[in-house]
Formats: structure tokens, C-alpha cells, sequence
């Protein structure tokens, strides 16, 4: 094709048609120029469909990781609940000792024991570069903002884990008889409510035994610390709460785009 187009070139100067010389090289450089835009243009629709491909796997992704967030967030939601839930009812024992029961204090006892930790997936798309992949604007931005709210719950949590740890288990192993509680606790399953992964009960130790030693529930109820523990229980985990309800609604905002995109 070349060898023709010079061929015809040479023809016209060797006719002294300079004219149509002239015009037919610029006739042959838009046809270049065109031929240009053209490859171009199909490369950038490929670029572009491959983008949109990628985007979508991305989306698909995020959705599912999400979702698993989510999941997760509400059960440690769940976890808080009976907690703060327990610490209340045991306040009303403090100041009601009329409806004193061992068994139900117990029950509530256990329940303000465990401690969650949210641990959600973070896809760091910013990181990756493939956060320019993602065309929605709204959905962009909640992508990369999200994570400095799970600060705000993960902080609740560890500051609540360091006041158990340190504080609160120290205290009811000083004043009652932790190991009644425990094995009471595993007896009657109420702490299954608190795993995540119910699976493979069946390898757990079910029973550690009673305490010989004895243990008087009031004595632990009518000591002026023990309420304090518990307003403590009940408002770090209040406060933990608000900020997962606020990054819950993040989530699903984020979650509804995701389906809006790849519907």
C-alpha cells in the first residue's frame, strides 16, 4: 500500500502536476491522521471496556466484603446489647435486694464479662490505584472515609477490654467465686451468644467444676464498687454503640450504591 501511494507520487512530479501533487499528500496525511484516530479510538474503548470489567469485579467484591462487615458489626451490636442489657439488671438487684436470685445473677454476672473486638475487611483501594476505576463520585468518597469511623469503635472497644482486664475480671476474682460463674455459664450455654463461629461446640470444655470455697452474691452486690463497674460496663459500651450505629449506616449506604452500580 505504501509502494503505491509513492508510485502516484512520483507519477504527478514526473508530470509536472505539482498541484495535484500538493493536493494529494495532504489527501494522504488526513487519511493518515484519520486512520490515527481511528486506532486510538479503538483503543480507548478497549481501555475502557477492560476498565469497566475490572471495575465491576471490584464492585462485586467490595459488596461482599461488605456484607461480611456488616454481619459482623451487627453481632458485636448484639454482644454490647446483652451486655449493657445484663449490667442493668444487676443494678436493679443492687437497689431491689427483694428479687435477689443466684441463678439469674449469675447469668447476668457472666454476661458482663466478654469483650468484643470488630475486626472488618478493608480493601485499601486508594493503596492499589483502583479507586480511579470507580465512576459513582458518592461512592468513591464513602469508600475512602469509611475507615476512620471504625476507629471510633475499635478505640470503644479496646478501652472497655483494658478496664475488664485490668480492672473489673480483678475485682470479681478478689470478691466472688469466679470459677462457679464460668462453669455455670458453660453448663447452661449462655455464652454461645457471644461466638461468632458457633461451629465445633463439640471440642470445648463443658465443665471445669463448682468452687469448694463459698460465695455470697450479696456480699458482691452490696459492695459500693461493684455498682461503679458496672455504670462503667454499661456507658463505655453505650458510647461504643453510637459510633457503630453511626458506621453501620455507613456500611449499608455504602452496600446500597454497590448494588445500584452493579444492577
Amino acid at each position: 500500500m505504501i509502494k503505491f501511494f509513492r508510485k502516484i507520487r512520483q507519477n504527478l512530479l514526473m508530470e509536472n502536476k505539482t498541484g495535484k501533487y500538493f493536493k494529494y499528500a495532504i489527501g494522504e496525511i488526513v487519511l493518515v491522521v484519520i486512520g490515527i484516530l481511528i486506532a486510538l479510538s479503538i483503543n480507548n474503548w478497549n481501555e475502557s471496556r477492560i476498565d469497566r470489567k475490572l471495575e465491576t469485579a471490584i464492585l462485586k467484591q467490595l459488596r461482599s466484603e461488605f456484607k461480611s462487615n456488616l454481619k459482623q458489626l451487627d453481632e458485636k451490636i448484639g454482644i454490647r446489647d446483652y451486655m449493657m442489657n445484663s449490667a442493668i439488671q444487676l443494678l436493679a438487684n443492687i437497689d431491689n435486694p427483694n428479687i435477689r436470685n443466684v441463678d439469674s445473677i449469675e447469668m447476668h454476672l457472666a454476661k458482663t464479662v466478654p469483650y468484643t473486638t470488630f475486626d472488618p475487611i478493608i480493601n485499601d483501594l486508594a493503596t492499589s490505584g483502583n479507586l480511579r476505576l470507580i465512576r459513582n463520585d458518592s461512592l468513591k468518597r464513602l469508600l475512602s472515609i469509611w475507615t476512620s469511623e471504625i476507629v471510633q469503635v475499635t478505640e470503644g472497644e479496646q478501652t472497655w477490654a483494658k478496664y475488664r482486664n485490668e480492672i473489673y475480671i480483678p475485682f470479681l476474682i478478689k470478691n466472688y467465686q469466679v470459677r462457679t460463674l464460668r462453669n455455670k455459664a458453660m453448663k447452661t450455654g449462655i455464652l454461645y451468644t457471644f461466638l461468632i463461629d458457633q461451629e465445633n461446640r463439640a471440642s470445648e470444655i463443658k465443665d471445669i467444676g463448682n468452687s469448694k470455697h463459698f460465695s455470697d452474691f450479696n456480699i458482691l452486690l452490696d459492695n459500693p464498687d461493684y455498682e461503679d463497674h458496672l455504670v462503667r460496663c454499661i456507658t463505655t459500651n453505650r458510647n461504643t454503640q453510637q459510633q457503630s450505629f453511626i458506621l453501620r449506616d455507613r456500611i449499608v449506604g455504602i452496600l446500597e450504591l454497590l448494588n445500584k452500580e452493579i444492577n
